[in-house]
């Protein structure tokens, strides 16, 4: 388990606590139970590895506290729970950051009680404080227009990388996709016929998700122009990916990172972002445009209607916006 924290620097940083000596500290048959789970969220859930890293470091450090308090694993209790959670908020952390511990140490327990390793399942009871739940700033349309113009020009020159980053930015803007299930997408996943893509998403559920003329045209020049450029024959087999890095593997979202930032940050007053970023402002264009909740949810593959109603706020508040300057009984 790598440490997800510095060892040296200055302020609260400094005094977090290496979790890779902290999990080797443990005593092996808790060790044990932690490779289990570990093994349970990777294999059996389907998690990304970032969630699993999250998951199993906050099991972690609660079994660390434990085990420092003079307690024993099978006697965990809500008592335990909330003493884990309350060192946790005299340290500083965020309310963000303890309800996502809440609901690492109920998931937790959970899956212990259902393997017979706790004879009760004490995190049922755990509450933990609402994280306050923040969207990162959204193109305007006419921005996200600007941010494709500026693409497509920088492809003009037919170079396969630019090709490459214009398809980049237009299949996100267009599907909304994470940037994760961009990567992870094959030649056989993208039918021209209907213009959609066939989507891998969190917990190994597929979607199909439409994108429109202008994906399609970016799609094609890419795969027509640049991509067989950057293909690389390895162990007789061309890399199966839709985009590629430019070593001919398949792209790393790190690089799809890159590309957006530079895309957005060719456009001037646009709010600086990534993937995520332009995620979110697909979302909020299709509800500024008269799309349902349940559309919207579906195309963006969450679990939760309550997820995708975050949006909801964000073109209120723009409609506000607009009638305070429009309306003339506003002030």
């Amino acid at each position: 388990m790598p440490s997800t924290e510095g060892t040296h620097g200055t302020g609260k940083r400094a005094h977090r606590p290496d979790l890779r000596a902290a999990r080797a500290a443990l005593p092996e048959p808790v060790r044990k139970l932690i490779d289990d789970y570990e093994r349970h969220l990777s294999l059996e859930r389907g998690l990304s590895a970032h969630t699993v890293r999250a998951y199993v470091g906050d099991v972690v450090s609660l079994m660390s506290f434990v085990d420092g308090n003079g307690g024993r694993f099978p006697e965990l209790d809500i008592a335990t729970l909330r003493g884990w959670l309350a060192r946790q908020r005299e340290e500083g952390a965020s309310r963000t950051t303890l309800a996502r511990r809440a609901a690492a140490a109920r998931t937790f327990t959970a899956w212990a009680h259902r393997g017979g390793a706790l004879a009760t399942d004490p995190g049922g009871r755990l509450v933990a404080p609402r994280a306050h739940r923040k969207l990162p700033g959204v193109l305007r349309a006419e921005q996200a227009s600007e941010v494709m113009r500026a693409s497509a020009a920088g492809a003009e020159q037919r170079d396969p990388v630019a090709l490459r980053d214009s398809a980049i930015v237009e299949l996100l803007y267009a599907t909304g996709v994470r940037v994760s299930e961009l990567c992870g997408l094959d030649l056989d996943d993208v039918d021209f016929s209907r213009r959609v893509v066939l989507v891998l998403g969190k917990g190994g559920k597929e979607r199909v998700v439409p994108f429109g003329v202008p994906a399609e045209a970016a799609l094609r020049a890419w795969l027509d122009e640049g991509r067989t450029k950057l293909a690389v024959e390895a162990n007789g087999r061309v890399e199966a990916a839709l985009f590629l890095g430019a070593r001919g593997g398949r792209l790393d979202p790190r690089a799809a990172r890159r590309v957006v930032h530079d895309a957005v940050g060719s456009v001037p007053g646009a709010s600086d972002m990534g993937p995520h970023g332009l995620r979110h402002s697909a979302a909020t264009h299709l509800l500024e445009g008269g799309a349902d909740l349940r559309s919207v949810q579906e195309l963006l593959g969450h679990a939760t209607l309550a997820t995708t109603q975050l949006y909801t706020h964000v073109t209120v508040d723009r409609l506000k916006a607009i009638h305070d300057r429009a309306h003339p009984r506003a002030r």
